[in-house]
């Protein structure tokens, strides 16, 4: 018997965006956040490991300690995106029943991370603006600073980030009155079978450059990257995100049901499984993302963005560095969607610290042509005229490599 699955909306912790809660909030901007949130905090192999394969990066260099060990690195390193996994660039500051998107991140790279490191986040309120969504009404736009700190007190990533705020009642209300905004969005997406085997292909056709440099010198400015394609975007796909990065907290049973009547805006009942869920499951549930305004599950934001420098890295190699990468989460991706991730050289350069630079103009675009989140980022090349190497002037002494082992050791 059907049980109308997609037809059900999910009852989510619901309140209202008050003029006192944002005058509370001016009294914490420049105060640093204690962070609940944390996941990973040891690079162990499984960590590095499982956060790759979570987001579909299977470059060697992150997941084969034997090939890892034959690079300049000398030991298997993280993706640079793996400190999403220690916690995700946002903490969430009170507001309950006030939904949160991460909607934006610029986000540097210092350090390689190595198997064993010990990874200390931080994060800071810097401010926020208010203002009206054609989404869902009065909407705060919230900001915060984030850095990531190793066993050396080394700073090894950091940047700014986004989270818009809104009522979900109101997102819901908008959304239900639609005027023709999401008619051209059809969920799940009718994908012919002549489509999906084409799409596959394309997914199979992914060039990782890996062991072979790619030098400065052989790249110009227009040069396309070689695209990259996720998709279409599936449950299991977000279910081995967060068995790699989990960004909120992973609890099961008895465990979980605590946690949920000391923090009841954390969680709601499954108006399926009556099981109790995270507000998380908007990455998942049909009913819980309908419950919050959306249309459909999306994907979470700095998901995307670990996307996005999986395309970077395939493209420039195990000799290169990303130094910084800016992106905004404008359109979600909804489960069914697919995603090619695309990019050009706009500008070549040497920069004031005498290192080979390229800027990159980034793009991820949907099946229905929509720049679901438009970029730029800075990679670092090996000169092959100079013969320097971003990578070796950011390598720790040899004998911290992969041993976990620095001020606090």
């Amino acid at each position: 018997m059907a049980d109308n699955t997609e037809k059900q909306i999910a009852q989510i912790s619901e309140n209202v965006l008050t003029d006192e809660n944002l005058t509370e909030w001016k009294k914490r901007v420049g105060l640093e956040f204690r962070i609940g949130n944390i996941f990973n905090q040891t690079a162990s192999y499984e960590a590095i490991r499982n956060f790759s394969y979570g987001i579909g990066d299977s470059n060697p260099l992150h997941s084969d300690i034997n090939y890892a060990t034959g690079t300049n690195y000398g030991a298997l390193i993280a993706s640079p995106a793996w400190t999403a996994s220690v916690f995700p660039h946002w903490v969430l500051q009170g507001l309950p029943g006030i939904h949160a998107d991460h909607s934006a991140s610029d986000w540097e790279f210092i350090r390689p991370i190595y198997i064993n490191d010990k990874i200390t986040p931080k994060s800071y309120f810097v401010g926020f603006d208010v203002k009206q969504s054609k989404f869902a009404g009065k909407t705060a736009f919230e900001y915060q600073r984030f850095e990531y700190w190793n066993q050396r007190n080394e700073l090894v990533s950091r940047g700014h980030c986004m989270l818009v705020r809104y009522e979900r009642q109101t997102a819901k209300e908008m959304t239900e009155k639609g005027e023709g905004k999401y008619d051209h969005i059809k969920v799940p997406h009718p994908w012919t079978n002549e489509e999906l085997e084409a799409i596959d292909q394309e997914v199979l056709a992914e060039e990782i450059r890996g062991s072979e440099p790619r030098y400065w010198e052989d790249v110009q400015v227009g040069d396309e990257l070689a695209k990259l394609v996720k998709g279409p975007f599936g449950v299991t796909d977000m279910i081995a995100y967060t068995v790699g990065a989990a960004p909120v907290q992973v609890a099961a049973h008895g465990v979980q049901l605590k946690l949920y009547k000391n923090h009841p805006a954390w969680g709601y009942r499954d108006p399926v499984t009556r099981a109790w869920e995270p507000v998380y499951s908007v990455h998942y549930s049909v009913a819980a993302a309908r419950g919050v305004g959306a249309i459909y599950a999306y994907d979470a934001g700095v998901q995307r963005h670990s996307w996005l420098v999986n395309f970077l890295t395939n493209w420039m190699g195990d000799h290169a560095w990303v130094k910084k990468c800016n992106a905004q989460y404008r359109q979600f991706v909804y489960l069914s969607d697919v995603i090619w991730f695309k990019g050009n050289v706009t500008k070549k350069y040497i920069d004031e610290n005498d290192e080979h630079c390229v800027d990159i103009e980034t793009h991820g675009i949907n099946q229905r042509d929509e720049d679901t989140m438009p970029g730029f980022a800075t990679v670092i090349l090996p000169s092959k005229e100079k013969g320097t190497s971003p990578i070796d002037k950011r390598l720790p002494a040899k004998e911290y490599r992969g041993t976990g082992k620095g001020v606090y050791f």
